[in-house]
């Protein structure tokens, strides 16, 4: 994913966010990972992002010539959503 960026905000007690965190650790793919326990600010910046506060959510940003994309693709769920985040992570 040289040309984009893969975000992803998650709680600790959330059980959908240890599997979908534990499904990227095995298949070593790095991410930038925001606990919301550990960082409540970007909660705000979830919901503008997402138009909620569920989590797990994914958010993949693609590079463009001037940055990256102001509006970015964003999956809410690791199970519901696992085949497309494979496909988009290239697994």
């Amino acid at each position: 994913m040289g040309n984009a960026r893969f975000e992803l905000y998650t709680r600790p007690t959330c059980s959908d966010c240890q599997d979908a965190k534990a499904f990227l650790a095995k298949n070593n793919i790095s991410y930038i990972h925001h606990d919301l326990s550990k960082e409540p600010e970007r909660e705000k910046e979830l919901i503008q992002l997402s138009g909620s506060r569920i989590v797990p959510a994914f958010i993949f940003r693609k590079r463009t010539l001037f940055g990256f994309k102001r509006k970015p693709v964003v999956l809410i769920g690791f199970e519901r959503n696992k085949e497309e985040i494979k496909k988009r992570l290239g697994k």
